[in-house]
């Protein structure tokens, strides 16, 4: 059987195929440089955020991809994850971005990490576009903090997950059981006789913070007793530290015996301000914290605190991925939620005889 060629030379008088955009298409439609426009694709950090949305844009517009496509297209992975993460000193957060690098590893992946400046919801999105321009498989996205799954635009067909409970329903989602473990907290230090709690929060543009402020407040409601204002900390030793001075002076006067941190960094600083000024932890004060730090059985006392399973937060996260990009599951209705527990050791104890019960 003969097939029929006209005379452009395509088969049965059909169309020419349409050439795939050049990265000079993309650099005309820009008004930019071809350089430039392999600059903004390998995510280089020297270009300008109004030239790089610019590129971007005709990008998307002309349906490019960089040449280094190639490579996915015979081997159906780049073997690259993409991963936005914010405040890389944060123990949380990079505890989590450990977590799902050595995942990633053990699943024959790296990973291209962005971390924004703030976690407002145009820069996530600017770094999400950034990073689909360049060789990835799937996008990690760690606690996108004031962005919300309304405000968020990520790129479509890139599968993603996010460190963040709130886009459960929206993108698959994992995260430590931040309720369960504020409870555990605070129910052991009323069941040591405690007549109250007081609580040295995170900031309050944490989603973590909160969800630990609004669970202390909600506990001891429920339990009958005092709310006392939280204090805030951003997260650190120094503010734990800082926070602790002032609360020593209520300690004397036995206005405060068992204080909640948001953090073991803050409870840290909160020790050391105790015993700077006379106190001993547990003896006048019991103190717990939250994320159970390698260094928190070292601390003296060793530090009661709630554990956050890190690594199975990455695993799981990459789980995720994984079954979007290998198996094409689509799981955005998704949400998993990695169990806390309390792990007791030496900075509580019951209050010492005197104190309210």
């Amino acid at each position: 059987m003969s097939t029929a060629v006209s005379a452009d030379g395509t088969a049965g008088g059909a169309r020419p195929a349409r050439p795939s955009p050049s990265i000079g298409d993309v650099a005309r439609l820009a008004g930019v440089s071809a350089q430039t426009v392999s600059r903004v694709s390998t995510g280089a950090d020297n270009v300008r955020p109004a030239t790089r949305d610019r590129v971007l844009a005709a990008m998307d517009e002309l349906g490019y991809s960089p040449n280094h496509a190639a490579r996915a297209l015979r081997s159906g992975s780049f073997g690259t994850i993409g991963m936005i993460a914010h405040r890389l000193a944060r123990t949380g957060e990079s505890r989590t971005v450990e977590a799902v690098v050595e995942a990633a590893r053990a699943e024959g992946y790296t990973v291209s990490l962005v971390d924004v400046q703030s976690p407002s919801s145009d820069e996530v999105t600017e770094a999400a576009a950034r990073l689909s321009h360049q060789s990835i498989d799937g996008l990690v996205i760690i606690r996108a903090e004031t962005a919300t799954p309304t405000n968020l635009v990520l790129p479509p067909r890139v599968p993603v997950v996010v460190s963040d409970s709130r886009f459960a329903g929206h993108h698959p989602a994992v995260g430590a059981d931040q309720v369960t473990g504020t409870h555990l907290a605070v129910q052991h230090l009323l069941d040591l006789g405690h007549h109250t709690v007081h609580h040295l929060a995170g900031p309050a543009s944490s989603a973590p913070a909160e969800i630990r402020v609004e669970t202390w407040r909600a506990h001891l409601i429920g339990a009958g007793r005092p709310v006392p204002e939280p204090l805030r900390g951003d997260w650190s030793a120094r503010s734990g530290y800082q926070h602790g001075q002032r609360i020593a002076e209520a300690v004397r006067r036995d206005a405060i015996t068992a204080v909640f941190a948001a953090n073991d960094e803050m409870a840290a600083g909160l020790i050391r301000a105790l015993s700077e000024a006379g106190l001993r932890v547990p003896r006048d004060v019991s103190v717990v914290g939250f994320d159970d730090i390698p260094l928190a059985e070292f601390l003296w006392p060793p530090l009661t605190t709630v554990q956050q399973d890190f690594h199975l937060i990455g695993r799981q996260l990459m789980d995720l991925l994984l079954r979007q990009i290998r198996d094409r599951e689509v799981v955005a209705d998704q949400r998993i939620i990695v169990p806390t527990r309390l792990v007791q050791r030496a900075s509580t104890a019951p209050p010492r005889s005197g104190t309210p019960a």
